[in-house]
């Protein structure tokens, strides 16, 4: 059954109005955890959604929480990256209600292992206004956002509005022309910063704790993007094992962690 979250949430006071009512399953001493939102659309091209997934994992390494919605696409993504127990999702719903069905065993996971937050009364369904209310407590947990593809008009873009009224910092992914206008705008305009490494963004909230490449000299030399050569020259063949495990990939002659 949800309860209600009796804690005060200090983050929460830069909304327009703290809530009146939250509702929880799962641990909310996450809620005392660094915290990170990610939003994006409900239809990633597959670049997104390994980057997201990619992403949310370097971040919870680093013992980084995820907030994200729960909805289809990136929401989905960021919260199978960062693992169940080091997510919040945050529900446009009664938490009676397992909504999209389609993320039915991820909130599941999320409720048993991590935190599942919502505004609304148990039996209550989703309207298109609940996920408005859903964003603004979404972004309000994050200390930054990060916006990893958007169209122009949706419900991402609206997410930005609110970061900007809160005075939080917004990440994007980098994106073709003609592709996640909305993020690609937000650039333009100097609205956000664009993440081209996502190790190097990930290492601002430290140093990793829990990776599944080993913890050596090859990952902290790798973590430097150094030149195919300068690796080759420090560790030989390694390189080459690394990049068949998937462990780096090589490109533009550097060197990058997956």
């Amino acid at each position: 059954m949800s309860r209600l979250l009796e804690l005060h949430v200090k983050a929460l006071e830069d909304m327009k109005t703290y809530p009146q009512t939250l509702y929880c399953k799962g641990d909310p001493a996450l809620l005392d955890h660094p915290k990170v939102s990610i939003v994006g659309t409900r239809r990633p091209s597959s670049y997104t959604i390994q980057s997201t997934y990619s992403l949310a994992k370097a971040l919870s390494s680093r013992g980084v929480c995820i907030v994200s919605g729960a909805a289809m696409g990136v929401d989905a993504s960021a919260h199978q990256g960062a693992g169940a127990s080091n997510t919040i999702a945050v529900m446009a719903n009664g938490l009676d209600i397992r909504y999209p069905v389609v993320n039915k065993g991820l909130i599941k996971e999320i409720e048993q292992a991590g935190l599942v937050m919502s505004q609304f009364d148990d039996g209550f369904k989703a309207t298109q206004w609940s996920f408005v209310i859903r964003n603004e407590l979404v972004v309000a947990l994050g200390e930054c956002l990060i916006v990893t593809e958007a169209d122009a008009q949706s419900g991402s873009m609206r997410s930005v509005e609110y970061a900007l009224e809160m005075g939080r910092k917004i990440f994007v992914l980098p994106h073709h022309l003609g592709e996640s206008n909305g993020t690609n705008s937000l650039l333009r305009d100097g609205l956000a910063e664009p993440i081209y490494d996502i190790e190097l963004f990930a290492s601002r909230f430290g140093q990793a704790v829990d990776m599944e490449i080993e913890r050596d000299d090859f990952f902290y030399f790798c973590q430097t993007s150094p030149t195919l050569d300068e690796a080759l020259a420090q560790f030989g063949e390694r390189i080459y094992e690394a990049e068949l495990e998937g462990g780096i990939v090589i490109k533009n002659g550097l060197i990058r962690l997956v």
